[in-house]
């Protein structure tokens, strides 16, 4: 009986041992299994990850101590494969997304600030055009409706002279003096004319001409738009004169010729 009891005690032992054994090889089959596998993991991750940052989880301590009872299952770590290939392509696709995404910020800031600009130039260029029309329409406004046609002595009227016909007024001065038109008009004629040598006829609103004689040259010519007191011509001697002067006539409705004193005195112009 006592033989019987030690036999089953050896051979509990024995059965315990081979159990311990069994544990142990399994234990080392593991931690070999994960070595190899995180070797190979390695090298594949040594391209882009320095090796002694990857330590396959199988070939630590920690999974060994997991296995047999003496770590917790949380405090295991975990690793997850990496395919460089397909992580630097979403890399790549992530930057060029951003790039194109500061692109089109930058495109839309400066069509914006160009768009801006470009109201700002044409708003300044309308405030130009129209402080330029308001001087110009200052400016017309401080000319004066009517004005002497030439700066000189008055020396001879209008009437009879020597047994003819005077039908203008004469102002003597040098040869080049200024002469001007009285009012604004339009030139309907500058050249020769007979006993004028050279004259200009300036056509008003009101239809009425002013004539101007005698000059030496002609600075307008036929459809000219002038102002009143814009220069026009010269004084000359041309034609039959006596010395240089102007001869200045009016005439009302374009034809009847009238003593041009009352009409430039009707208007502000004394000679």
């Amino acid at each position: 009986m006592k033989n019987t009891g030690l036999r089953a005690k050896d051979q509990l032992v024995d059965v315990v041992a081979r159990v311990d054994l069994d544990r142990k090889k399994a234990v080392a089959a593991v931690v070999a299994a994960g070595a190899l596998a995180g070797a190979g993991f390695t090298q594949a991750m040594a391209a882009v990850t320095p090796v002694d940052r990857i330590v396959p989880v199988a070939a630590t301590s920690e999974l060994a101590a997991a296995m047999t009872g003496q770590q917790q299952p949380e405090a295991m770590k975990t690793i997850h494969a990496v395919d460089t290939a397909v992580e630097t392509r979403n890399l790549l696709q992530a930057e060029q997304i951003q790039v194109q995404h500061h692109v089109r910020e930058a495109l839309r800031t400066a069509e914006g600030t160009y768009a801006k600009r470009q109201e700002a130039i044409r708003a300044e260029a309308a405030r130009q055009a129209a402080e330029a029309a308001r001087q110009a329409a200052e400016e017309e406004a401080r000319r004066p409706k009517a004005v002497k046609p030439a700066q000189g002595s008055f020396t001879s009227g209008f009437g009879a002279r020597w047994g003819t016909s005077h039908n203008g007024v004469d102002i003597a001065n040098a040869i080049g003096t200024p002469i001007l038109s009285v009012m604004a008009g339009t030139v309907v004629e500058a050249g020769p004319a007979s006993g004028f040598g050279l004259w200009v006829r300036v056509q008003h609103e009101d239809g009425t001409i002013t004539v101007y004689g005698h000059v030496d040259t002609i600075g307008v010519a036929e459809g000219t738009k002038v102002k009143a007191g814009q220069q026009i011509a010269t004084m000359g001697n041309r034609g039959q004169s006596t010395g240089p002067h102007l001869h200045f006539e009016v005439w009302v409705g374009g034809s009847q010729k009238i003593n041009p004193v009352g009409w430039l005195a009707a208007r502000g112009v004394q000679l």
